[in-house]
């Protein structure tokens, strides 16, 4: 089965402050490289232009547009003719791009949710400007970066007829092990975010205080110039994917953090998480609902609930086990954490639709129940 794939998305062509753009990639990759044909079309913003570090793929089309009168001017017979059409979360004019993709499109219709508990609560509060609870049931297919029981709320308060985990992935061609020397004892990489700030202060920064023989980094945009860093905290405004994997290779421990939206929710991994692990870094994580499905406790990841756990592996933890914790964190990753594994999940979910097509909710008994 040789799909025709239309994708509208956030961003693939700028992975600054985003982490739509490293999915989209990694997931268009892997499907053409499995025979699928992807155009990619992206709203063309100022932040995103002027931060550009992908301008064209040889996996894909890359589209950019202005306005919708344009897209629907420009790519209505490449929308209604298309195998899959998907819209994922956060595009600009997302509720009308939408309404205009379920009536168009001939194909599997799908929304992509990379935001999923965030979308949540933007639906409770009716804040959403990118997905409305009527918008949903009109989808064929709601794929989620959140799995576990909000995929029953999806489907059971919301009406979509399907509603299936796709999780971030690695992108294993650029996400491997590099032969770099270690630099910091424990680094962690993400876009600045005031409700995970607290996080890093107690897992990163309060250790960084307490051991002020080593060194440790964090990397991101968009972060306060008030913030006061310890000496031995190193801050890197900004990383292409490309320069990645030698950063995770130059720590000793990478460390992943979650958003509340996302820990609260559970099932919702950082793409950061499975990158760090197929580089063959151990990681030490913030404990959240559902993450032992992704990676075993103290066997392939490390969870910290306070300073005091950070501190404790890393002054107590000997690098024979580091480098098994390692070894066992990259093996998981490569078996199921991978960009192949999510276009073959990708791939599954579409035939399953062809193959069994759902009966769709009427508008209004879903608007009855939200």
């Amino acid at each position: 089965m040789k799909l025709d794939i239309v994708m509208f998305g956030l961003s693939i062509t700028s992975s600054w402050g985003n982490g739509h753009a490293t999915t989209y990639r990694a997931l268009t990759k892997a499907l053409a490289a499995r025979g699928h044909r992807i155009t990619f079309l992206e709203r063309d913003v100022p932040w995103y232009r002027d931060n550009r570090d992908l301008r064209s793929a040889p996996y894909c089309r890359i589209k950019l547009y202005d306005s919708l009168r344009r897209v629907s001017q420009q790519y209505g017979a490449m929308v209604a003719g298309a195998d899959v059409v998907v819209l994922g979360s956060f595009v600009p004019d997302g509720i009308a791009l939408g309404d205009w993709i379920t009536s168009t499109a001939r194909g599997v219709t799908i929304f992509y949710d990379i935001d999923t508990p965030v979308t949540i609560s933007k639906l409770t509060d009716n804040s959403a400007e990118y997905i409305s609870p009527s918008l949903i049931p009109r989808f064929n297919m709601y794929l989620s970066f959140t799995g576990g029981p909000t995929l029953q709320l999806i489907k059971g308060i919301y009406g979509s007829p399907r509603a299936y985990a796709l999780y971030c992935a690695a992108d294993v061609n650029i996400h491997k092990p590099v032969e770099v020397p270690k630099q910091w004892m424990l680094g962690y990489i993400g876009t600045y975010s005031e409700d995970r700030q607290p996080l890093l202060e107690q897992l990163l920064i309060e250790p960084a205080r307490r051991l002020p023989e080593h060194r440790f980094v964090v990397v991101g945009p968009q972060y306060p110039g008030t913030l006061n860093w310890p000496a031995n905290v190193e801050y890197i405004e900004h990383l292409p994917p490309g320069a990645h994997s030698k950063f995770y290779c130059s720590l000793h421990y990478a460390l992943n953090l979650t958003r509340q939206h996302m820990a609260a929710a559970g099932y919702s991994p950082s793409v950061r998480l499975f990158e760090a692990a197929a580089c063959g870094v151990p990681v030490i994580s913030d404990i959240w609902p559902g993450i032992d499905d992704f990676f075993t406790p103290e066997d392939e990841i490390l969870l910290a609930a306070d300073s005091d756990d950070v501190v404790k592996i890393l002054s107590g933890t000997s690098e024979i086990r580091r480098r098994a914790l390692a070894a066992a964190a990259r093996d998981r990753a490569l078996k199921s954490h991978t960009a192949e594994n999510r276009a073959l999940e990708f791939e599954r979910y579409v035939r399953e639709v062809i193959d069994r097509p759902a009966r769709i909710a009427p508008i209004e008994a879903v608007r009855a129940r939200v």
